[in-house]
């Protein structure tokens, strides 16, 4: 079976050229569904079985003069869990399953309201009312149906995190209150997956990234007992479409560093964007 899968992801293949004029091995989105039906597989394992064989799956073209075939795999073997699927987590998810992350754990127990329609990816008018999870998991599967998507209507507490996020190798923090930011973390460390936390005021925003070993948020916000109290900045910032973009972009940036182990991720660094002067810092957390 697995010969005569190959054979047939081999006469599926069809040449094309970069927009650099770079030869490669391209497979439609419809012979992707068409295999994955013939031998009973998901299209996501096809989409890998084709990388292995530097077939690259159509959709995924564009990614592939900063991604190798390989890394393109890795990223569809993965798994992420959004946390808040709101403005950051609306558009974190949506890129994420864009560039191929192959399973997303979508978690939020709110439901949209109208003061969302100015920044949130997945509310519209239609929408008012309904579940945010909901939503975001409609809105991924008609994006990219080839991964796989789990969606929760709850919120993230101490006695369902460690259940919500297994599985996940990375969890991408998008939520507006720092008492179950803190319970993401230690549910994080405990299940020993990184971190990725945003968070988004105006014109500014934050972004660091935490491994099991580290203090992580207490460096930023105090202990969680004293930080409880503390109210995030968009309660007294608002906040703006344009930089919850360009915060989610970043964020993604990182998880799919991390993913791949390129470069330095964001570890024990806080990297905090003012749009309203366009300066960029990172300090070191200590």
């Amino acid at each position: 079976m697995k010969n005569k899968r190959i054979e047939s992801l081999e006469k599926a293949a069809t040449p094309k050229k970069f927009p650099d004029g770079a030869a490669y091995r391209s497979i439609s989105m419809a012979s992707t569904n068409q295999l994955a039906l013939e031998f009973g597989v998901s299209a996501r394992e096809i989409d890998i079985s084709a990388l292995d064989r530097d077939i690259v799956p159509e959709r995924y073209a564009r990614n592939m003069k900063s991604f190798t075939t390989r890394d393109q795999k890795t990223l569809l073997e993965s798994c992420v869990t959004v946390v808040g699927n709101g403005g950051l987590g609306g558009t974190v998810a949506e890129t994420l399953a864009r560039i191929g992350v192959g399973s997303l754990i979508l978690i939020d127990g709110d439901s949209f309201e109208e003061s969302n329609l100015n920044r949130q990816l997945f509310s519209t008018e239609a929408l008012i009312d309904q579940p945010k999870a909901v939503a975001a998991a409609d809105r991924i599967t008609s994006v990219n149906a080839t991964i796989q998507v789990t969606h929760h209507c709850c919120n993230l507490e101490d006695g369902n995190a460690s259940k919500l996020i297994a599985g996940s190798d990375v969890t991408a923090d998008c939520l507006d209150n720092l008492p179950t930011r803190f319970t993401l973390q230690k549910a994080s460390q405990t299940a020993g997956i990184p971190m990725v936390s945003a968070a988004v005021g105006g014109h500014s925003g934050h972004l660091t990234t935490i491994f099991p070993e580290d203090r992580g948020l207490e460096l930023i916000f105090g202990p969680p007992e004293e930080a409880v109290n503390l109210k995030g900045a968009e309660q007294s910032l608002g906040n703006l479409p344009f930089t919850v973009t360009t915060v989610a972009a970043l964020e993604c940036a990182e998880i799919v560093k991390i993913i791949l182990q390129k470069d330095s991720p964001l570890r024990n660094r806080l990297l905090i964007i003012d749009l309203n002067d366009y300066t960029f810092e990172t300090l070191r957390l200590v």
